[in-house]
């Protein structure tokens, strides 16, 4: 659940040149969705609903349409006789799949339910492309890229629920959304701007108050300081201390071969970015039990982070150290002959996020102060101007989600018309800093955990859970369960007085 996770998440590269794209992820490692929870299992079908290309406008090109991948799954599923309700998992900035294999919550919590699992992939990611699925049209101009928005996305969601109840006959079925990330943002967005269609929706680890004048630009970086020096002050001092000899070593004659051996690069490239890729999402996926959402991790891998950075063993050798807590991150199996820096393959399809970051979608997170972890540095929105217009040949528009979405002052405005959502939000996840983390009312609940990472509560249980994660699940079990229940309840009393 960039981004959410954040990304989805929305998770940004720390690095000059692809300070706005996800992080690429190094070939040596094989990406994939938790390997027991794959298709073979029969865990959803695939199906495609034609979708329009443009639902506010009406000029010609507008009524295009394009094929929306979705996936179903109705094993436990009460039928549509018994109002039984309709679980939608909100897709996020990537393959659907990837998300309905690492969701284990809704697969779960479908028996007592008795729910039908809908899977909606976001239109330009996985199969859902526009332009005759064709990726090198769709992605190859601001003209074509122009209809990938939060907004457009959303529509596809209601105007596909809508005809999905409608074939079912379960007009009178309630619907709850869920999503993590970025998919947790449109969650909350499409209860908020949808509510005839969705009776509740679960935000999981969703900033939807990340926008440039409501959080701090040095929130999320801040968070990630404090999880590794809250674990090992040593630790920390190590990694904030190592750029500046990272940077002096690429400037040495003979540097770049030295940093290519010191880290067993397979080429010699720049190493900071790398490195800072890795801690960003090793605090991200923190989780309490071993995990495969976007590298194999061993539980706790910040733990075992600064375990190999405080070993003895390494002694004063900055780079060993350093060495020896990315490995945790790229190479926990210990399988990989050298680490491809060069390689830019997007095994989840998370590319165009670029696109997202640089129209609607701007979150500020780059900024560091002298305590930060990372180089002390200051959030310009200039320079995501200037490299959007550059690079995409667009300008941002910093204040559209909150324009299109509410965000600024929000206890008081959802206060009002709000209802039924829950907000996860998990204190060692950086992008908490742009979650909602205090109720706003008796319905709109704001469940925030200590320990917890990014969307941990979205994932499949584990014997090995802490009880505060069991209690967390337990909690949003139990709140949708009200939900439904004074749905039927008023449902009924409509028709006994119709």
């Amino acid at each position: 659940m960039k981004i959410f996770f954040l990304s989805l998440l929305f998770l940004f590269s720390l690095s000059t040149a692809k300070k706005f794209a996800h992080p690429k992820f190094p070939s040596p490692i094989n990406i994939q969705a938790e390997s027991h929870k794959s298709t073979k299992t029969k865990l959803y079908e695939t199906k495609y609903f034609t979708q329009i290309l443009d639902h506010f406008n009406y000029h010609p090109q507008s009524y295009q349409t394009f094929q929306e991948r979705y996936l179903i799954n109705s094993k436990y599923w009460g039928g549509a006789e018994k109002n039984a309700p309709i679980f939608v998992y909100t897709g996020n900035e990537g393959d659907i799949e990837w998300f309905a294999q690492n969701t284990g919550f809704m697969f779960e919590t479908a028996p007592q339910f008795k729910a039908l699992l809908v899977f909606l992939e976001h239109r330009y990611y996985g199969k859902s492309i526009p332009f005759g699925g064709d990726k090198e049209i769709a992605y190859s101009n601001s003209t074509t890229l122009g209809y990938l928005s939060s907004t457009q996305a959303l529509a596809d969601y209601a105007t596909l629920i809508i005809d999905l109840k409608k074939n079912l006959t379960a007009q009178d079925s309630p619907v709850i959304v869920f999503g993590g990330s970025y998919g947790g943002m449109l969650a909350a967005w499409f209860r908020l701007k949808y509510p005839h269609v969705a009776l509740g929706a679960l935000a999981s680890s969703a900033p939807i108050l990340g926008f440039q004048g409501i959080v701090s630009p040095y929130s999320f970086n801040n968070i990630i300081t404090q999880d590794f020096k809250g674990e090992s002050e040593n630790c920390y001092k190590v990694i904030k201390e190592s750029w500046k000899l990272i940077e002096e070593t690429e400037q040495k004659h003979g540097g770049l071969e030295l940093l290519k051996k010191s880290f067993n690069l397979c080429n010699s490239k720049a190493v900071g970015g790398w490195l800072q890729t890795a801690f960003v999402y090793t605090a991200m996926t923190d989780y309490p039990t071993p995990s495969n959402f976007l590298n194999p991790l061993p539980a706790y891998p910040i733990r075992q982070m600064c375990k190999a950075i405080d070993d003895p063993a390494a002694g004063n050798d900055t780079f060993a150290k350093l060495y020896g807590a990315a490995n945790i991150y790229y190479n926990s199996s210990g399988t990989a002959t050298c680490f491809n820096l060069s390689d830019h393959s997007d095994p989840h399809g998370l590319a165009e996020w670029t696109w997202q970051a640089c129209t609607e979608m701007v979150l500020p997170t780059d900024g560091n102060d002298e305590k930060s972890i990372f180089p002390s540095s200051e959030w310009n929105f200039t320079d995501r101007a200037t490299f959007c217009k550059d690079y995409l040949g667009v300008e941002p528009r910093p204040n559209w989600a909150t324009t299109e979405f509410g965000g600024m002052d929000i206890m008081r405005v959802l206060s009002r018309f709000g209802s039924n959502m829950i907000f996860f939000n998990g204190l060692r996840d950086p992008w908490s800093g742009g979650g909602v983390l205090k109720s706003i009312s008796e319905s709109i609940v704001a469940v925030v955990a200590k320990q917890g990472a990014h969307h941990v509560d979205l994932r499949y249980s584990d014997k090995r859970d802490p009880k505060w994660l069991q209690d967390v699940r337990k909690r949003e079990i139990h709140i949708i369960q009200k939900w439904i229940d004074q749905y039927h309840h008023d449902l009924s009393q409509d028709l006994l007085h119709s």
